[in-house]
């Protein structure tokens, strides 16, 4: 299958399906010299894996990677890195029902008809079973980076379905099952998705992602931008519909007055821009906001047709996210280093690690969720 590779200097190859035996991924262009076990890589997976809590699927994975190839006495060689996460909660006879209907909404109608054939189970390849790799993937790329050059990656939930999630610190980020970065409205959000999962129906979010720390210089115009090329990899996470850099949409309504970052001695007075000019990382924090939709699996019968193209009634049944933007923040996080690090590798290629003539310090970050 064309598309399950993402980078060129740094590349991940993500492999597997939701019910196979296991899922993966294999990275090429992990600079050596870096130490690295799984243990590095355990914690982000352990933030991504589902069971944590009553709001998500049910499906207990421990999601325990194995790392196969590309080290020796605990540092990498330069050479590809396997890692193995094996399935071992699968319940494949849930999709029994759905094996020749399609799911409004999900990806099975073009799958089949595109391929011809499809694995039901568990939604095979295009199920959110396959971020695990990339969350592992990503692991890797935060730890050089960090080592490398202080990046600092983190992101929150800002919204779940009709509810703001006003930003209070960071610190609260990983105190609850959200994601938020608020302690006040956590009642309300349980309740909501209580709620939500005894009318057997799901709802989307807003997330925002962002990195700290990312020198002046990344990204390769016209057509390899670093936001662009943002905006690529976050539309390859299952059910995002939507990505904005920094003000995003609001940047319709904004004058050039408010909308330029105006540049002192001290630094950017803001960060409209998202932390990127032309395509090229400025310095500023590098931002990004994204929409996810509400899960198509869900329990509320809904019309749809089957592989003869008559019409059915589909309700699924089984273990499902009533919202899969609970969970998708390390995931965003983790496509984030991935593009950070392919780019830092492309412009070490081509520029070496020249300083820029002039740096100004980036300033701080905006709030989540607000314009600057």
């Amino acid at each position: 299958m064309a598309g399950s590779t993402l980078g060129q200097l740094f590349r991940v190859t993500n492999f597997g399906e939701s019910h196979g035996p296991a899922i993966g991924c294999v990275i090429d262009g992990c600079p050596p010299g870096m130490a690295l076990s799984a243990e590095d890589i355990q914690g982000e997976l352990d933030r991504r894996r589902p069971g944590t809590s009553r709001h998500v699927t049910q499906r207990q994975e421990p999601d325990a990677v194995e790392i196969l190839s590309g080290l020796y006495e605990g540092r990498t060689t330069g050479t590809p890195i396997a890692l193995l996460i094996r399935n071992q909660d699968a319940r494949s006879k849930d999709y029994t029902d759905i094996a020749q209907r399609f799911r409004p909404g999900h990806a099975d109608y073009t799958y089949w008809n595109k391929y011809g054939i499809r694995d039901p189970r568990g939604g095979g390849r295009s199920s959110a079973r396959l971020t695990a790799p990339t969350v592992a993937a990503g692991a890797v790329a935060r730890k050089w980076l960090a080592e490398r050059y202080g990046v600092r990656i983190r992101g929150c939930m800002t919204q779940l379905g009709e509810i703001a999630i006003p930003f209070e610190s960071w610190d609260l980020v990983g105190q609850n099952p959200f994601f938020a970065a608020n302690a006040s409205v956590i009642p309300q959000l349980e309740a909501y998705m209580d709620q939500l999962r005894r009318d057997g129906d799901s709802v989307g979010a807003r997330l925002v992602v962002q990195a700290e720390g990312v020198p002046v210089g990344w990204g390769e115009p016209l057509y390899d931008r670093l936001d662009a090329d943002i905006a690529h990899a976050m539309m390859g996470l299952n059910a995002v519909k939507g990505v904005e850099i920094g003000a995003g949409m609001q940047s319709t309504v904004q004058r050039g007055s408010e909308h330029g970052d105006e540049i002192t001695p001290d630094g950017f007075v803001a960060d409209q821009a998202g932390g990127m000019l032309g395509g090229i990382s400025s310095g500023q924090p590098i931002s990004v906001a994204l929409a996810i939709k509400p899960t198509s699996s869900i329990r509320t019968p809904r019309r749809s047709i089957d592989v003869e193209r008559s019409p059915v009634m589909v309700q699924t049944l089984g273990r499902h996210d009533p919202c899969v933007g609970i969970r998708a923040t390390p995931i965003a996080e983790a496509l984030l280093a991935l593009v950070l690090i392919d780019h830092a590798l492309r412009h070490r290629a081509q520029c070496g690690d020249v300083a820029a003539p002039s740096v100004v310090d980036g300033g701080p970050a905006p709030i989540p969720g607000e314009a600057g």
